[in-house]
């Protein structure tokens, strides 16, 4: 007999038992396949995530393939719907099994059935999961607002964007640990901006060329392909005089695209240089060295304390959140040998070995 996780009734969260209006039944066998679709989902589409949670303690990794693997199939929709009606429709969708599985009824889902075993052991801790939900639904709604691929009117905007999504779910992580902390958190937000950003300059070459028209078994066109986008800010563009119909005829000989690309480029390793910093001060004891811009806001209000032992346990507790940062300093290594030109960047067979080392020696 499969041993079953049953949510009692209620209308708070017990420490012992996730609520829920209804029987809910998850089975280990559930979880256990839940578990390994959200890695074969990071081994196949994410591969810089399934190297981080590798390096991740057992006990965190359940937590971080359930949100890797979220934010993939949010990542995903724009290419697998056919209209905006239909895409609005799978955002609701992820939007009810979030709350669904927060109150104890998880959709037959696997992502939602790891997340909702994740969330069970967080309730039995005493930890505070209504802070993932949070995130999560703040997630959806920025991948929701983006989904057509709108552009960017600034480099404030690509900013704001890179701290709601890849931020955020370092957010989400903190908190599962749980860990409630200013600097991780001030810290967490300005890599994700660098994630953000780099993410944006690594979907160049895929985003920027036309998909082939739809083909049928005859050979005969039956749908057109997605219409190219480049998403880099428009303040950008028009700084370096770069057009867009330029580089979808051209590719990165269009006049003013590695301009372009190396000013967003440096913006992503400011944001990177300046979480470096902070981390080096902050494991000296040391205050970071300027002030959090999200301070006061819903979820990062914290109580004032001073750095200290405090500080330094939560950097050691939650520095694989930090580990992001690896793959991003990777990168832009590599686009800076390339002369900032996306197309001619190749996957490194030296990031295994730069995450084990920043993971030894407790630096990004």
């Amino acid at each position: 007999m499969y041993r079953a996780i049953r949510a009692r009734q209620g209308l708070s969260w017990p420490r012992n038992l996730l609520c829920s209006s209804r029987r809910c039944y998850v089975t280990d066998v559930e979880v256990e396949r839940a578990r390994q679709y959200c890695l074969a989902q990071l081994r196949q589409s994410d591969y810089d995530s399934y190297l981080i949670r590798n390096l991740l303690p057992r006990s965190r990794q359940d937590i971080y393939d359930a949100l890797r693997a979220f934010n993939l199939e949010l990542v995903r929709l724009p290419e697998l719907v056919s209209n905006p009606t239909i895409g609005q429709l799978r955002m609701q969708f992820w939007r009810d099994a979030v709350n669904n599985t927060f109150s104890g009824n998880p959709p037959k889902e696997p992502i939602m059935i790891l997340l909702y075993r994740v969330i069970k052991e967080l309730t039995e801790k005493g930890g505070m999961p209504s802070s993932i939900k949070f995130w999560l639904l703040r997630l959806i709604n920025t991948r929701e607002k983006y989904m057509d691929n709108r552009p960017f009117t600034s480099l404030a905007s690509l900013e704001e964007y890179a701290e709601n999504t890849y931020s955020t779910l370092m957010y989400s992580n903190l908190a599962a640990l749980p860990i409630q902390s200013m600097h991780m958190d001030h810290l967490a937000s300005h890599i994700g901006k660098a994630c953000g950003i780099v993410a944006i300059l690594r979907g160049i070459p895929i985003l920027a060329a036309p998909l082939p028209p739809v083909k049928s078994p005859g050979g005969a066109s039956v749908a057109s392909g997605r219409n190219p986008v480049l998403l880099l800010p428009l303040d950008v563009m028009a700084e370096t005089g770069l057009r867009e119909e330029d580089v979808y005829r051209n590719g990165p000989q269009a006049a003013g695209f590695q301009d372009a690309v190396f000013k967003v480029a440096t913006r992503a390793h400011d944001h990177l240089i300046t979480a470096r910093e902070m981390l080096k001060n902050l494991q000296a004891g040391q205050n970071p060295g300027h002030e959090y811009e999200h301070h006061g806001e819903e979820q990062h209000e914290y109580p004032l304390v001073a750095v200290g032992d405090d500080t330094k346990r939560d950097l050691c507790r939650g520095f694989g959140v930090l580990l992001e940062g690896v793959p991003v300093g990777d990168y832009l290594t590599r686009l800076e040998a390339q002369n900032f030109d996306p197309f001619m960047v190749r996957s490194s067979w030296k990031l295994p070995w730069r995450l084990w080392r920043a993971a030894k020696t407790l630096q990004i």
